[in-house]
């Protein structure tokens, strides 16, 4: 009986010391590892974050980068760490959805490898065509394309968004058109704008600068709600395809077994620096906008977000061993 009551004790102890644990956190530096090099849009907005979150817990936040293997590397990583709070990812639609459909031998599930803590930035798509084909917009492609089959060509990485997106697009419009592969984004938009492929759906975070400066087209927003930046370019909706809504998105979580109450103080100091102008700021030279809420939020739009984007891999037939 006595040892009974010793063990109640104990676990009642134990009980009592996590809350106390959770206000008390953090005793010490946290590591916030970004799965992406250094000075990339993803690694700016990850350090804005991590700046935030010192200011506001008290404790630095140090951001680890660890690139390779198409993310998966730092991701990989940050599953494997101890689920205390001190160890952050800071994840996105590549890293979290695109890059665990990609990779086959990954095997790393992320929702449940880790848990959700707050989502940071949704960073909207834009169907762009070159200034060489004289289509106006996504109605006068379609019907360009059908006239011309397998004459236009769509340019990406493979694996990468512009390329899910541009398959998903040839699916769903029922065309005929030639998928390029580049080794990356960069040589596809240089041949976009010398007309060598003709249309890409690509994030706003790359493509603003050549639309706004003319060199480049932009015909359509992959997003519910127009963009306040191209006020006169309509939406997919609008332009015929009522379920072509597909942001890219940034977030930070933690290895799964994270304590409750620590995620929730750091929801609470991701969302209040997200709240302040300089973020704003921030996010907005990046073609992004704030997104804040609850960690369950999160989960859901994870919990909804992931296989999406893993159909789009399997639809594209993209794999990497």
């Amino acid at each position: 009986m006595i040892a009974r009551r010793t063990l109640l004790a104990s676990i009642g102890a134990l009980a009592l010391a996590r809350p106390a644990a959770a206000q008390s956190f953090p005793t010490r530096p946290i590591r916030m590892i970004v799965p992406f090099p250094p000075g990339g849009p993803i690694d700016t907005m990850g350090r804005m974050v991590a700046n935030d979150l010192s200011n506001r817990l008290g404790q630095q936040v140090i951001v680890d980068n660890r690139a390779g293997a198409g993310s998966t590397l730092g991701t990989k990583m940050a599953a494997a760490g101890e689920p205390d709070g001190y160890t952050l990812l800071f994840g996105s639609s590549g890293s979290l959805a695109v890059a665990p459909a990609l990779y086959t031998t990954l095997d790393l599930d992320p929702l449940k490898a880790f848990v959700p803590v707050a989502k940071v930035s949704l960073l909207p798509h834009v169907f762009v065509v070159s200034n060489d084909l004289q289509v106006k917009s996504v109605k006068e492609l379609v019907a360009y394309a059908k006239q011309h089959p397998g004459q236009l060509n769509f340019g990406a990485g493979l694996g990468t968004p512009p390329h899910l997106l541009g398959t998903l697009f040839k699916s769903k419009a029922d065309i005929d058109v030639v998928y390029v592969p580049y080794k990356g984004s960069a040589n596809s938009v240089t041949d976009l704008m010398a007309g060598r492929v003709q249309f890409m759906i690509d994030g706003l975070i790359t493509l603003y600068p050549l639309i706004r400066d003319g060199k480049i087209r932009a015909i359509a927003i992959a997003r519910a709600e127009r963009w306040p930046a191209l006020p006169d370019v309509p939406t997919l909706v609008e332009s015929g395809f009522p379920d072509f809504t597909i942001d890219a998105w940034t977030g930070v979580v933690a290895p799964a077994g994270t304590p409750a109450t620590i995620v929730a103080k750091l929801n609470d100091a991701v969302n209040a620096g997200l709240r302040a102008p300089d973020s704003k700021a921030t996010l907005a030279k990046f073609s992004a906008i704030a997104d804040t809420g609850t960690p369950a939020d999160f989960g859901a739009f994870l919990a909804a977000a992931l296989p999406r984007w893993a159909e789009l891999v399997k639809l594209a037939g993209a794999k990497v061993e």
